[in-house]
């Protein structure tokens, strides 16, 4: 895309400071926040940076500033301090931190610019260093956008080089000799002259109050000695042994339970409501009205959960009508019509693809519409949330990917400012984009101003849970090619269709904060891949809807990944080419594609004889910066598919944790996998149908494949890991499929049209 055509469009980049019209110098970008850990020392602790104090009796504490939700980012980012502290993993101990300002995601933002992850032209550039601060300048303190390592990768090591820099000083200057002459191992100070040992712990204190040199040099990538590597596990033990807190474990003193009973129609309020049967339900205290941006029900407090689930349910509740269509195919309906008409804007567009097509034979034309529908997040542990409000100080004990974002929305209710909102994030039992949302802890603390300073925890019951999620968007695409005389595409039209997810989270999370421009997320995963083709036009149209959609693993590329490597697949088969072959062509400029592409095809036998009812399927998807092949391999068993291997390889740039970046991709490609084979949430009557596993089902043990995954660290970028393996593997599974059985589909999920091995 040239810089004039960039130019004649405003982007969402940043939206809410874009939006509200942020402005900030030099000086507030580089001044750093108060270190938060001086407020929370225990007796004999020392605060060297927010990320690292060390007490006395030498225990040396790391914080982790990022949402634990499976993933294993305690231990990377633990692992960053460590190497440049000169300790192992298991000399230290690992907490999450205050929810505060100063552990902004800085890199997270970067991905809202529009701009291919290879476009490194000086626009491209230019946009990337404006957005890098606006983190900052926010305070975002959120797990996201496979960003958690691209953000820490320096500035944890920085921290961790600091301390055991300040640490060499202090003692340089007790023994009264050169810092030179001092050497660190397993949380002591060594005087390679004399011998003489300190552990870190007794001179942590004056150690904290050295002034640090301009520049700290960090170890060479030779040097590492856990990083690059795979320790065990920081989190597992707690586990295992029952220690680890989620939200939904959280018990304090005299504490009240309760739950939620929201409107079942979004946007809708009760038309009336009697709650006679539920004050009669034995340990039910309270009925109290809920209302927040986020939706408008009832509260249900009790002396435990069970009560307050009994008296929610037996709440008699006349609910307003929805104001949007009712059923699914109506909803579906509303994304079509949108299809029909000219798009709201191109976030690619080379060449000239009107032109291109406007004397194309029928014979060079292939054209295709495909569907995906809303789909739930389906986390394991139910939405909850503890919250106190007593003394002026409003406490949160929530599993949250996102701390200082309830700290900006709940200081409202309570009218207070954001710094005396403190947020305790626990593990999560699953986040997937669902838990950086606000509306659990805004129940609770609407319920907490109800309780006489006493906490309440507030757990939802699975099926409040399931029906008002946050979903991933319905969508639809229009998809049309031209083939040249040689069978290769000279020219592709993409118009995508769906609900825009910035503007759904805007209205329900800062209302104040309109959305500007196109939302870049409608067109993730197909207009920044990396494919060379002259008339190339992706472009997106978003749809005004009230029902709720947010940030799903990796959100829009799950979807316009599918389209965007099915067409390809569809482009391959209409011209007799090579699935493999004809995207080795696309992408020839582009090395990194190449090698996984290359890689996969090798790892999986690409191009072997198979036997009758069995399909290798290939997609490619570059996401979170981090390049992603993929092949699936299916096979029929009595007229059922069942999927026996996945085969993936991913240039990462920088692997940090190589075994655990494996983990993220099988469990990335297992939950695209679930979403394709069988997931769906459908309406009746403005109502969510779904309501819990039974109706909405992941892939089973038994159904699962056998994985092979590779890592490449070729590339001179690093990229993310949580959600990168999600985006191919819908597309290489439908692929696969049409290999075997010669069935192309282009509606999800795929059990509308075939069923599977159970």
């Amino acid at each position: 895309m040239n810089v004039a055509k960039i130019a004649r469009r405003t982007f969402l980049i940043g939206a809410a400071t874009v939006a509200g019209g942020v402005a900030v110098g030099y000086y507030y970008v580089r001044k750093p926040y108060a270190n938060p850990l001086e407020e929370y020392l225990g007796e004999g602790e020392a605060a060297f940076n927010p990320y690292v104090k060390i007490g006395q009796d030498n225990t040396i504490t790391v914080i982790t500033p990022r949402a634990e939700m499976g993933q294993g980012v305690h231990n990377t980012l633990a692992a960053l301090v460590a190497e440049e502290l000169e300790v192992g993993l298991d000399d230290i101990e690992v907490e999450h931190g205050p929810g505060d300002f100063a552990y902004f995601n800085g890199a997270m933002l970067e991905e809202g610019a529009p701009f291919a992850f290879f476009d490194e032209s000086f626009l491209a550039e230019a946009t990337r260093t404006f957005m890098r601060p606006i983190g900052k300048v926010l305070g975002l303190q959120v797990t996201g956008g496979s960003s958690s390592m691209i953000d820490a990768y320096d500035k944890m090591r920085q921290a961790g080089c600091a301390a055991r820099h300040m640490l060499v000083s202090a003692a340089a200057k007790q023994w009264n000799v050169s810092a030179k002459e001092i050497d660190t191992a397993n949380k002591f100070l060594i005087n390679t002259v004399t011998g003489e040992k300190l552990s870190y712990g007794s001179l942590a204190t004056a150690a904290a109050r050295i002034d640090l040199p301009g520049e700290l040099k960090l170890k060479a990538r030779e040097n590492w000695r856990i990083l690059g590597t795979s320790p065990d596990r920081v989190d597992i033990p707690s586990k295992v042994d029952g220690r680890a807190v989620y939200g939904i474990d959280i018990d304090l003193p005299d504490m009240v339970h309760a739950t939620v009973r929201i409107s079942p129609r979004f946007g809708a309020e009760s038309v009336s409501m009697d709650d006679t049967a539920a004050l009669a339900v034995k340990g039910v205290e309270k009925v109290v009205p809920v209302q927040t941006t986020t939706g408008s029900g009832y509260g249900v407090i009790a002396e435990n959960t069970w009560a307050a689930f009994k008296g929610a349910e037996a709440l008699e509740i006349e609910w307003g009508e929805a104001t949007y269509p009712k059923s699914s195919d109506a909803l579906y309906s509303a994304i079509a019509k949108r299809l029909d008409s000219p798009a709201d804007f191109s976030m690619r567009d080379d060449g000239d693809v009107d032109q291109a097509f406007a004397d194309a034979p029928r014979d060079k034309l292939l054209e295709a519409d495909y569907r995906v529908p809303y789909l739930a997040h389906a986390c394991m542990e139910p939405m909850n949330a503890t919250a106190r409000w007593k003394d002026g100080v409003l406490d949160i004990w929530a599993p949250t990917q996102a701390p200082t974002v309830l700290q900006m929305t709940c200081a409202g209710l309570v009218g207070v400012n954001s710094e005396d909102v403190r947020v305790h994030a626990t593990m999560l039992g699953g986040g997937f984009g669902r838990r950086g949302e606000v509306d659990f802890a805004l129940y609770a603390v609407e319920l907490a101003k109800q309780t006489n300073g006493r906490p309440v925890k507030v757990t939802w019951t699975r099926e409040e849970d399931m029906r008002h999620d946050t979903y991933r968007p319905a969508m639809l695409a229009r998809m049309r090619a031209r083939i040249d005389n040689d069978g290769m595409p000279v020219a592709v039209d993409m118009h995508l269709a769906g609900q825009s997810v910035i503007a759904s989270v805007l209205a329900r999370t800062f209302p104040s904060v309109p959305p500007s421009g196109p939302d870049k997320s409608l067109v993730d995963g197909a207009f920044n891949q990396p494919y060379s083709i002259d008339n190339y036009r992706v472009s997106g149209s978003a749809v005004d809807l009230p029902v709720p959609v947010g940030f799903w693993r990796s959100v829009g590329n799950s979807c316009n990944a599918w389209f965007h490597e099915s067409f390809i697949d569809e482009i391959a088969h209409m011209t007799g080419k090579d699935p493999l072959a004809l995207r080795l062509e696309l992408m020839k400029a582009h090395p990194a594609a190449l090698g996984v592409l290359r890689k996969v095809a090798d790892m999986s036998g690409w191009g072997r004889e198979l036997p009758a009812g069995r399909g290798l399927g290939l997609a490619h998807t570059l996401s979170f910066g981090t390049w992603v092949a993929m092949v699936v391999e299916v096979a029929v068993v009595d007229e059922e598919i069942r999927i026996e291997n996945v085969w993936a390889a991913c240039e990462i740039g920088r692997a940090l944790d190589p075994e655990n970046i494996k983990a993220q991709v099988m469990s990335a490609a297992i939950f695209g996998l679930s979403s394709a084979m069988g997931q769906e949430i459908t309406f009746e009557d403005g109502e969510v149908v779904e309501g819990n596993f039974d109706e909405f089902d992941g892939m089973r043990m038994r159904q699962c494949p056998a994985f092979h995954i590779e890592i490449l660290e070729t590339y001179h970028k690093m990229g993310g890991a949580g959600e990168p393996g999600t985006p191919p593997s819908v597309p290489a599974l439908v692929n696969a499929i049409f290999s075997a059985t010669g069935k192309r589909i282009r509606t999800m999920p795929l059990t509308s049209e075939i069923d599977f091995v159970a």
